[in-house]
């Protein structure tokens, strides 16, 4: 029962919420790009159950799937370049930070790190999204207090609820900090809905 609640209140705050930034179109052989941590890897679910995977069916796209759990800012953004030249992407969806925040790393320089991703990102005439990703605590999880201003400062599209949402439901959890396949479809599923606020679908 608290699940499908759960479905209830992601749609309702993608339905409800601003107007993220405008996206163009994405051509139905686009490809997407989802970079990234153990989240977008997907830690915690059998193969072909993390969220790109689920993705690339709700929007008929070929999404690319470049998590590489452990991964901090600094080491994301010194991955990025090479990652672009080989996928050549026309978007990207941003998932980046949480490792910063679990090992105490300065969350100035996580910003400016994600910020420099998303001008390395359009530099190569690709869009970008970003995912939030919840500050660890035990109750009330939110999306850590930088993202919302970089995105508005930067103009991108951003999802903040979902995995605050899914990590605060045991159901939806393989473990304290990943996604089960259940919370990965819902994952997918709210990026999904953003892309169609947006205008990319």
């Amino acid at each position: 029962m608290r699940r499908w609640l759960l479905l209830g209140q992601l749609a309702l705050l993608a339905g409800c919420g601003g107007k993220p930034p405008a996206l163009s179109p994405l051509g139905s052989e686009a490809t997407v790009l989802a970079f990234g941590d153990s989240l977008t890897a997907g830690t915690g679910a059998r193969a072909g159950q993390d969220y790109p995977s689920v993705l690339a069916g709700l929007i008929g796209r070929r999404v690319v799937n470049a998590g590489v759990p452990g991964e901090t800012t600094p080491e994301g953004l010194a991955r990025l370049p090479q990652v672009l030249d080989e996928t050549a992407p026309d978007l990207v969806v941003l998932c980046l930070g949480g490792n910063d925040m679990l090992r105490k790393l300065d969350l100035a320089a996580t910003r400016a790190n994600l910020a420099q991703m998303v001008a390395l990102i359009r530099a190569r005439g690709a869009q970008v999204v970003l995912l939030g990703v919840p500050q660890p605590r035990l109750l009330m999880l939110s999306a850590a207090e930088f993202y919302q201003p970089l995105a508005e400062e930067l103009g991108v599209p951003i999802e903040l609820e979902a995995l605050p949402e899914i990590l605060a439901e045991r159901d939806l959890k393989a473990d304290p900090i990943h996604p089960n396949a259940a919370g990965y479809r819902l994952l997918a599923e709210a990026v999904r809905d953003l892309l169609q606020a947006a205008g990319a679908l």
